[in-house]
């Protein structure tokens, strides 16, 4: 097995996981990222190249490092905060619109937070 594959199927591995972890579906990240779900589920599965630009944009949607995606970095992504957890847990009860309406007021509180940061 080549090298390329092997990378290939340790970023899709990454994906789905970090994907599932945010607690998103993959036709939600399809929407975010403007691709087809079909899309999203060819990159998870590895039969799909993904481009730098791509790469860095599920970072920011699964709020992960690119080196995570890459397998640069350890593959642990387990959160050990219980309040996380009960969070994720609660998440993955809401409809996808609700969660797609939650998921932008928290991108809008975060990027309020980082503007009075800014000042």
């Amino acid at each position: 097995m080549s090298t390329e594959i092997e990378q290939r199927r340790l970023i899709a591995q990454r994906l789905r996981e970090a994907r599932q972890l945010a607690g998103l579906s993959q036709g939600q990240v399809a929407k975010m990222m403007g691709m087809h779900r079909p899309t999203i589920s060819e990159i998870e599965a590895g039969n799909r190249r993904v481009s730098a630009d791509e790469i860095a944009r599920f970072a920011d949607i699964y709020d992960v490092s690119t080196g995570y995606l890459l397998g640069n970095t350890p593959d642990k992504l387990a959160v050990d905060d219980p309040k996380l957890q009960l969070a994720a847990r609660e998440l993955a009860k809401l409809s996808p619109d609700a969660l797609d309406g939650l998921l932008r007021a928290l991108a809008a509180v975060r990027t309020e937070s980082d503007d009075k940061a800014k000042d």
